[in-house]
């Protein structure tokens, strides 16, 4: 009886992610193109939250600046496609790939720096990427202040099981499969040995370091991972939006993806999830309610999901399935 139980109980999250599974694949097909387009964003964001848990969450290294990451990631989608005619698709492991050299290599001289001052350093890099993508003798790639305007890509189909496929529902497909991925490649991360020794980095790094665990190597490579994510979900975004310019990578993006992950709930990757609905939904609701302040609603909101969920929306939920399970036995 008892093996019947928890047998039940570990089927439930596969169950959960199945139904999920079914109604993100069906959901575009009832709701507006332009809600099709901010479906796709939150996935693309979930995609940064990994990648900020995996650093923050994990490894216990504060990052103010992955914007730049995420803006290092946009460009080189966007410069492959424009300049070099590369296919969509390929310029996402490439964005990648860069992204996990540039984090890597950053993630070097940043060991000397801890706490405050290693926010410090990644924020300078949030402010000066914007400028440098501006720099004149970089426009012939960057395009300077312009930006650069891509093409959205034409779905291969015209349709899908007989119901209709444009490019903003192709494109939603796409994100879904390498959110997917990039999910499941975190899992293993977090569930596998890089992440055991991350979390005993992050909470005894000295008797980590007894233990023979490579803490440089490590935090360097928690770095060049979360790059790598953050890159990912730039070069999706910038396929997404079909346009991209150094306004649109701030470091008011940095600070945004901070909350968002924080909002949904560290060391969590259903809360990337939750985060990246927050990133996407609530300043537009906040626009909504004020137009005259949104930012004052936008700040209230903030305050309010700290106060009534201070461990995150997923630890929210967590806790709420943990005393109605208590309360049901």
């Amino acid at each position: 009886m008892s093996s019947n139980l928890l047998s039940s109980e570990n089927s439930i999250p596969w169950i959960r992610i199945v139904l999920g599974l079914i109604v993100a694949c069906i959901l575009p097909f009832f709701i507006s193109n332009y809600h099709v387009f901010q479906a796709s964003m939150v996935l693309s964001y979930a995609i940064a939250l990994v990648g900020m848990n995996i650093l923050i969450g994990y490894s216990g290294q504060i990052s103010l600046g992955h914007g730049a990451f995420m803006a290092i990631g946009a460009y080189t989608s966007a410069i492959l496609m424009d300049k070099m005619n590369i296919p969509y698709w390929m310029t996402i492991p490439i964005a990648a790939i860069i992204c996990l050299v540039v984090g890597f290599l950053f993630g070097l001289p940043a060991l000397r720096l801890e706490g405050h001052y290693l926010a410090l350093a990644t924020f300078a890099l949030a402010v000066a990427l914007p400028q440098l993508l501006k720099f004149k003798h970089l426009e012939f790639l960057t395009g300077g202040v312009q930006g650069i305007v891509i093409m959205k890509p034409d779905p291969p189909w015209e349709s899908l099981f007989g119901l209709k496929l444009n490019s903003d529902r192709w494109l939603y497909f796409f994100t879904l499969a390498v959110t997917l991925l990039m999910f499941v490649i975190g899992w293993n991360l977090i569930r596998g040995r890089v992440g055991r020794a991350l979390i005993a980095i992050r909470d005894q790094p000295i008797a980590a370091a007894s233990m023979g665990i490579n803490t440089p190597m490590y935090k360097s490579l928690a770095f060049g991972v979360s790059a790598m994510f953050t890159g990912v979900a730039g070069a999706l975004s910038a396929i997404l939006v079909a346009f991209v310019a150094p306004d649109s990578f701030t470091v008011f993006l940095s600070i945004t993806l901070l909350v968002g992950m924080v909002i949904g709930g560290v060391t969590s990757l259903t809360g990337a999830l939750y985060g990246a609905i927050f990133i996407q939904f609530i300043p537009n609701i906040a626009d909504q309610i004020s137009k005259a302040a949104p930012w004052a609603i936008y700040g209230t909101m903030l305050i309010l999901f700290m106060y009534l969920m201070p461990t995150g929306i997923a630890g929210a939920i967590r806790l709420l399935g943990e005393k109605l399970r208590i309360s049901r036995f």
